[in-house]
């Protein structure tokens, strides 16, 4: 037998916060809370259905002290499903996500942006239907 990837956890000050953003971007709801930690996911694991098959992995933020300081070593991508790339940015941007460099240069078919605690993430190709 091998193992699942379960979930992700990110380090933040505000697990609330960066919770219900993550929810507003993904589609998500919050699964769990205990003290300092919030997580979303878009279904509630069981060890069955995780032992079962691979399912998507839930998102965990934990609370921790220290701030970022240097460009994450792994992040999100996020690819719209029902829009255009821009106009997801649009919509991320109204979320409190900010545009970011990161060393990508121009002309790039992906976004960088990062979530309101500066984590990066980039924003793909939409996966819209193109008309």
């Amino acid at each position: 037998m091998t193992s699942r990837f379960t979930e992700l956890a990110v380090d933040c000050h505000d697990p609330e916060r960066l919770a219900a953003f993550w929810c507003e971007v993904l589609g998500f709801e919050v699964i769990d809370r205990s003290e300092g930690k919030v997580e979303i996911g878009s279904w509630v694991p069981t060890v069955e259905e995780v032992v079962a098959r691979q399912m998507p992995p839930t998102v965990l933020f934990v609370r921790v002290p220290e701030g970022k300081t240097v460009k994450n070593r792994l992040h999100l991508d996020v690819s719209p499903i029902d829009r255009g790339t821009e106009d997801e940015v649009s919509r991320l941007l109204g979320l409190g996500a900010t545009r970011t460099d990161v060393g990508q240069g121009a002309g790039r078919n992906w976004v960088v942006m990062a979530d309101p605690e500066g984590n990066e993430f980039c924003v793909l190709r939409t996966l819209a239907p193109q008309s």
